[in-house]
This record gives structure tokens, C-alpha cells and sequence, in this order.
């Protein structure tokens, strides 16, 4: 069994046809896809047809379940230009998209936590800033989730992590965004230092569970000019470089 994890393209389709192209190169059995499809300044009509259009199994993340906000007075710049951008039929897309999956029984989908879309799974920001969650910090914040495989998002960082009881998290970066700033819990940045399009292949061999945490290189170039021409230079700086000042 081979699944290939995607996670907060933001819009970014230039990266998401480069990653849609290593995969079919590479091969999977299904595409699973954990949120955060089109907010953001890029092009979310166009990311949004691409994978309405795949078999790939989609969940929601916190920015879809925010541009389905009633009040668009009250609504974030990045999910307003994608709830304008999008027509009818892909915003009902989005509204019928589940906040979490399985696949293959013993593999879940979520984006944040498996019961909290905002929340970090393998990272936390303390006062020093972002940092990687200990085995027993993750444990504590998945309960007793019985799957062996937890596959989250909403980090933008890669990162695979086994706990002491065999459950395996893993956290394939972000197709389209490597750095945001954030303030949840606190003021942060999270970053990858680099503008490559992450994505993981998981593999089951047997019984066990590995992941392959893999960088694509695309040209950003065409997405940081489109950014910077819709007064986003935060998104211009982040598609460029994979960081944030």
C-alpha cells in the first residue's frame, strides 16, 4: 500500500501540478489530501478544479471551514479573495468535505488534531517560538485514537514521528506556503527555509508503516508575482525564499 499525503497547497497551483507530476512518476494507490486548498492570494478557482477533477480523498482544513463563513465583513483577506474567486459548484465542493478520514482502515486524515483544526499535532510554540512536540506531548493531545497511521497538516512543516505504542504521525509539509506567520497560541513564524513543494509517500510493508518526506522544486517565481501584485509581500517573500523576516 502506497498513499501519497498532500496538505496546504494555499492556491499555490504552479506548485501543486509539480507535485501531482512526482507522484504519477512515483506511483501510489490513493492521494489523500488533509486542507488548506485555496486561501490565500494565488489561484484557488484553478487548484480547486484540479482536484475536484482527481479521485483524491479530501478533507477539510480550518481555512475551508473559515471561507464558508456566513459574515464576509469579518472574514481574513486570504479566505475572502478565495470564497470570491471560487463559483457555485466548488464552494459546494468544499462545504461537503469531512473534517477527517480513513483510508485502508487504519489510516487518519485530519488537519490540525484529530478533533481540533486550529491546533498544532507535532509542533509547539512556546516562548522561545516553534518547537517539535515531544512523543509524549503528541500521545497526550491523540487520546486514544485507535489508527496506526495519523497523517496532519496545518504546520506547513514536515515531520514523521513514531510513539512508544507503534502509532505513527506524520506531517507532510505544505505543497504551496513554506513559511506563515501565525498568532495562535502566540505571535510565531513556522517555516522550512527553503521553496521547494513538500509532500510524504507512505508505505506499508507488512505490518509496518514508512514515510518518505520528499521536496519538490518548482518555479515560485510566477506565484510571488502574482502575490506581490495583489499586495500580499509576505506571500512573495515566503514563496521566494521558504522563510519569513
Amino acid at each position: 500500500m502506497r498513499i501519497a499525503a498532500i496538505s496546504d497547497i494555499h492556491g499555490n497551483l504552479d506548485a501543486l501540478h509539480a507535485v501531482m507530476a512526482d507522484i504519477a512518476a512515483r506511483g501510489c494507490d490513493v492521494v489523500v489530501n488533509l486542507g488548506d486548498i485555496v486561501s490565500g492570494p494565488l489561484w484557488p478557482d484553478g487548484t480547486a478544479a484540479l482536484l475536484m477533477a482527481t479521485d483524491a480523498v479530501t478533507i477539510r482544513g480550518n481555512h475551508e471551514r473559515q471561507l464558508l463563513a456566513a459574515d464576509l465583513d469579518a472574514m481574513g483577506a486570504s479566505d475572502l479573495h478565495a470564497r470570491r474567486s471560487l463559483d457555485a459548484a466548488q464552494l459546494a465542493w468544499i462545504a461537503a468535505l469531512p473534517a477527517t478520514a480513513r483510508v485502508d482502515g487504519e489510516v487518519l486524515l485530519c488537519h490540525g488534531t484529530p478533533d481540533d483544526d486550529l491546533r498544532y499535532l507535532l509542533e509547539r510554540v512556546d516562548d522561545g517560538g516553534p518547537r517539535a512536540a515531544t512523543a509524549d506531548e503528541v500521545a497526550a493531545a491523540l487520546g486514544d485514537v485507535d489508527a496506526r497511521v495519523i497523517l496532519c497538516g496545518h504546520t506547513h512543516v514536515p515531520r514523521a514521528l513514531r510513539l512508544a505504542d507503534g502509532r505513527f504521525c506524520v506531517n507532510p509539509g505544505s505543497v504551496g506556503l513554506p513559511a506563515f506567520h501565525s498568532s495562535r497560541p502566540r505571535p510565531h513564524v513556522m517555516q522550512t527555509g527553503h521553496p521547494a513543494a513538500r509532500y510524504a509517500m507512505l508505505t506499508r510493508d507488512g505490518r509496518e508503516w514508512r514515510a518518505d518526506l520528499l521536496r519538490v522544486e518548482y518555479d515560485p517565481a510566477p506565484a510571488a508575482r502574482l502575490a506581490t501584485r495583489r499586495g500580499y509581500d509576505d506571500w512573495a517573500q515566503a514563496l521566494r525564499t521558504g522563510r519569513l523576516s
